[in-house]
């Protein structure tokens, strides 16, 4: 199985600038985590850091390298062994990072050790796969790619006592993680933003420049907007993101 350190440090250049937060979804995460002092667990670049981080855990030295000047101090350590005290956080949060670790179940649990509260951003791989238009129309592989990755299923699983908010995604989300781009079909043609995506990066290669040059003719010759045109008009979509909120 290829770690969260393995694949970040293959795909993470240039991560900061294609994964920027975006506010709408921080708002969302930020309420759910309260006040009190925050530990990240995957934090990559930073991503949806609150001001009251006071740690951060992340394997791949290619992302730790991107965090910005000022950032909540990071440790390069994983999930399932997280280098702190029991109770140490009053909440940590993981944000779209438990289906790359090697035991999500192991992670969650020591999230849970060392905070009061624990705040995880995932996906519904099953919503995704009946209902985003790349999976159905162009690369349905990535549903079978994704079935068992440790994500919304194995989070919500795991927490039975925990509550579920569905994230909606902005039109114009400037986080360009794998459904970011819903409305904006053109992104996808375009390789560094499908290279900052870990959904691209599972799958073949060659898979994916046929996936591309199909979405790119039926952009040219309106065949998408005839069957997703509606979607250009909407402001919002649910995308099969949820969080997972607990204590």
């Amino acid at each position: 199985m290829r770690t969260q350190g393995q694949v970040y440090d293959r795909i993470g250049y240039g991560y900061a600038d294609l994964r920027r937060p975006d506010q709408r979804i921080g708002a969302h995460i930020a309420k759910a985590i309260g006040t009190g002092t925050v530990l990240n667990v995957g934090a990559g670049a930073g991503s949806y850091e609150l001001s009251s981080t006071v740690a951060a855990v992340e394997p791949s030295a290619v992302m730790v390298a991107q965090r910005r000047v000022g950032s909540a101090p990071a440790v390069r350590a994983v999930a399932e062994a997280l280098p702190f005290r029991d109770h140490e956080f009053d909440a940590s949060m993981a944000v779209l990072t438990t289906h790359h670790w090697t035991s999500a179940a192991a992670g969650l649990a020591e999230m849970a050790r060392v905070s009061q509260r624990q705040v995880v951003l995932t996906w519904d791989q099953a919503y995704v796969a009946r209902s985003f238009w790349f999976v159905t129309d162009y690369l349905p592989e990535v549903a079978e790619a994704e079935r068992d990755l440790a994500a919304y299923a194995a989070v919500s699983g795991a927490w039975p006592d925990a509550r579920v908010e569905v994230v909606p995604v902005p039109w114009d989300c400037t986080d360009g993680f794998f459904a970011a781009y819903w409305r904006r079909p053109e992104e996808y043609l375009r390789s560094d933003v499908r290279a900052a995506i870990s959904s691209f990066a599972f799958q073949p290669s060659e898979r994916v420049a046929t996936a591309v040059a199909h979405l790119s003719a039926d952009l040219a010759d309106g065949t998408w907007d005839t069957r997703h045109g509606h979607l250009r008009s909407l402001h919002e979509l649910d995308c099969g993101y949820r969080l997972v909120v607990r204590g």
